[in-house]
């Protein structure tokens, strides 16, 4: 089976970073098997192939990578050739940069980047239809600005049509193409091979979504909760906004994929257990990129790479858990809080973790703006190319991990016992 993430950065079977990749053999293994989940399921369960490839294709085009837009364009033609022109016409409407948007925590309201919300072009709903419509307006949603992600916004897409099955495969198949692009971007970048930076406008466009949020009991609203204020180290719950598999109901296919049975317990794992192939393939990924302790980057600087993204993405629950885990490998609390308060760009005490957050935050926004000068100050700083590939994926996965987190629900501060 050919290796997309191979194939999109150009990497080669007997090129220098096969062997590194080799070194996280789950991880990139893992990584296929998602992109076979989420983009060649055995049972597509109502969300086509023909969607996938669309949302694919249109994630693609607003990242402005053009091999994947090609790869992906070529896969949508195949399915619906009419389908490829309005995908692109629709991303061309919507390029810009991020991650942008409003917080929803008030201590972090100095930090918002306030834009419109992106809506299709007219012309072209016509041809994608209601259905398609809202996954493509949803999806540039959580390319862009994922921290104003909503119960709402789950709303229109149940208005459209979508079920809750669905949705949470909609929310992995964007996040993965961001951890998917991000991970090409970075391979590219430190091989040698990245040929030009993305130049994009700097704030996304304008319009509005099509599809007015339905009622419906699919999506519950946790009105009466304790919200965060600002990013913290300290341990924060995560509740959903559509019902997780109660846990006596999970299958053995659910449990398998769970990979750890203490996660049945939790309602984050138990939602994405209504995909139990994305999931299964998603965990085994992470668990290789950050546990794998065979060479590559110390341990406390995969979670700050963790945390950078998250603080970067505005993923306050991603944070909290990656920072306190940064803290805990390496002792450096404050250097770890001053990342929380001050932002991706704050002085972390040493060269080699300014470097590691610099090329983090670079490689996370939207599109990646890692450059080969990141890369270079990576190996300044002490770093192999196993130590740097480590960092990549860290960021890349967090890029994942984030839109999951903020699309299906939101951080409270647990109540005191």
């Amino acid at each position: 089976m050919t290796d997309v993430i191979d194939l999109l950065a150009g990497l080669s079977a007997e090129g220098p970073l096969d062997a590194v990749r080799h070194r996280r053999s789950q991880a990139r293994e893992n990584a296929q098997r998602s992109f076979a989940a989420l983009l060649e399921p055995t049972d597509d369960r109502g969300f086509t192939l023909a969607e996938r490839y669309a949302v694919a294709t249109f994630v693609a085009a607003v990242h402005g990578d053009d091999a994947a837009v090609r790869f992906y364009g070529d896969l949508l033609a195949d399915e619906d050739s009419d389908l490829l022109a309005t995908v692109l016409r629709a991303a061309s409407a919507g390029l810009g940069t991020g991650p942008v948007g409003v917080y929803r925590e008030p201590g972090l309201s100095d930090e918002s980047i306030p834009v419109e919300a992106y809506g299709v072009p007219d012309a072209v709903v016509p041809v994608l239809g209601e259905r398609l419509t809202a996954a493509v307006e949803h999806t540039h949603l959580l390319v862009f600005r994922p921290r104003e992600s909503s119960a709402d916004a789950l709303r229109r897409l149940v208005a459209a049509g979508w079920d809750a099955d669905q949705i949470v495969s909609l929310s992995q198949l964007v996040s993965f193409l961001a951890f998917q692009l991000r991970a090409v971007a970075g391979l590219r970048v430190v091989s040698g091979s990245a040929t030009r930076a993305w130049a994009a406008p700097e704030v996304a466009a304008a319009g509005q979504p099509h599809t007015t949020p339905a009622e419906t009991d699919l999506v519950t609203e946790h009105d009466g909760i304790h919200r965060p204020e600002v990013f913290t180290q300290d341990g924060l719950g995560w509740v959903p906004w559509l019902a997780p598999v109660e846990r006596e109901e999970l299958t053995p296919e659910q449990l398998e994929a769970l990979i750890e049975p203490a996660r049945a317990a939790m309602p984050y794992f138990r939602l994405l257990a209504r995909d139990p192939a994305a999931l299964e393939a998603r965990t085994l990924t992470d668990l290789d990129i950050f546990t794998n302790t065979d060479g590559g980057l110390p341990r406390a600087a995969r979670e700050l790479s963790a945390a950078t993204a998250s603080r970067l993405n505005g993923c306050v629950f991603c944070a909290s858990v990656h920072a306190a885990f940064a803290t805990r490998e390496s002792g450096r609390r404050d250097d770890v809080q001053r990342l929380l308060d001050e932002g991706v760009a704050a002085e972390l005490g040493d060269e080699q973790w300014n470097a590691v957050a610099a090329a983090s935050a670079a490689l996370a926004a939207t599109p990646p703006a890692l450059t080969e000068t990141h890369v270079a100050r990576l190996r300044d700083a002490g770093l192999d190319d196993a130590a740097i590939v480590d960092a990549v994926n860290g960021a890349a996965f967090f890029s994942w991990a984030n839109r999951l987190m903020l699309s299906l629900g939101e951080p409270e501060v647990p109540a005191r016992r």
